[in-house]
C-alpha cells in the first residue's frame, strides 16, 4: 500500500510543469494562459473556477500547470484548492492538508494561517485542509465570499480547484464569484452528453463558461498539431 501510494505521488508530481518538460505541453499550455488572461482581461472578478463534468478529466493539473505558467509572467498568483471531498493538489507538492481551506471557513483558521507562501515562484497555495461534513454549505457561505474578495485585493489571479460538477453542485457555488468558469474533459473518457450537462448547468446560474480544455488528445493525424497530453491545434476547414 505504501509502494502505491509513493507510486502515485511522484505520478502527479511528474505532470507538473517543469525544466524536462516537452516543449509542445509547454506551449500548449501557454496558449491555453493566453487564451484565458484575454477572456478575463475585462472582469473586475480576478477568481477562476477549474472544474469538470466527471471525476479524473485532469482539472487539477491543469489548474496548478496554469496556475504556475501565469506566475511566470510575473503575476502573484495563489490557487485554492475547494475540492473539500476529494482533494489533491497538496499532493501535487507534497504539502500537509492539516491546514487549509475547511478550517478557514469553519473559522478555525485565519487566512494566513491557512496559506502555503512561496510554493513556486510568485505562487502560493491554500490546501483544501481536512475534509468537512458540509463542504457546498462551506463553499456558499459568507466567508467563502469574503476569501475571495481577500484574496482578490492581494493578487493578480486566483485559481480555484472544485469537484466535478456533474458529481456535486460544490463548483456552481463559486462560479458567480468568479470571472468564470474553465471546464475541463479528457478525450475517450468524458461523454458529450455529460459535457454538455456540464455546460447547462453552468449556463442555468449564469455562469461564465471561459473555455472548455481538452486533455489526453491524440492528434498525430491532423495537419498542424502537438501530439502530446495538452493540445493547440490548426487545421484547414
Amino acid at each position: 500500500m505504501a509502494k502505491k501510494q509513493e507510486s502515485r505521488r511522484r505520478s502527479r508530481s511528474s505532470t507538473l510543469l517543469n525544466s524536462k518538460t516537452a516543449f509542445s505541453i509547454v506551449e500548449a499550455y501557454k496558449t491555453i494562459r493566453t487564451n484565458l488572461l484575454f477572456a478575463t482581461s475585462t472582469s473586475q472578478k480576478k477568481a477562476v473556477i477549474f472544474t469538470s463534468a466527471e471525476p479524473s478529466a485532469g482539472k487539477s493539473t491543469t489548474c496548478i500547470n496554469l496556475g504556475i505558467t501565469t506566475a511566470q509572467l510575473g503575476a502573484h498568483v495563489v490557487i485554492v484548492d475547494a475540492d473539500m471531498r476529494k482533494p489533491t493538489l497538496h499532493r501535487f507538492v507534497r504539502l500537509s492538508n492539516a491546514k487549509g481551506l475547511s478550517k478557514y471557513l469553519c473559522g478555525l483558521e485565519s487566512m494566513e494561517d491557512s496559506m502555503y507562501r512561496d510554493v513556486f515562484p510568485n505562487l502560493d497555495m491554500i490546501t483544501a485542509g481536512p475534509i468537512p461534513p458540509n463542504p457546498s454549505e462551506l463553499l456558499s457561505s459568507e466567508s467563502m465570499v469574503r476569501l475571495l474578495d481577500a484574496l482578490s485585493q492581494s493578487y493578480d489571479y486566483v485559481f480555484v480547484d472544485t469537484p466535478p460538477i456533474n458529481v456535486v453542485a460544490d463548483g456552481l457555488m463559486c462560479i458567480n464569484y468568479a470571472a468564470g468558469a474553465v471546464l475541463v474533459a479528457r478525450q475517450k473518457q468524458t461523454r458529450y452528453a455529460e459535457l454538455q450537462k456540464a455546460i447547462n448547468s453552468i449556463r442555468n446560474i449564469q455562469g461564465n463558461l471561459l473555455g472548455v480544455v481538452v486533455t489526453n488528445v491524440n492528434q498525430k493525424d491532423k495537419p498542424y498539431a502537438y501530439s502530446e497530453e495538452y493540445k493547440y491545434e490548426y487545421k484547414n476547414k
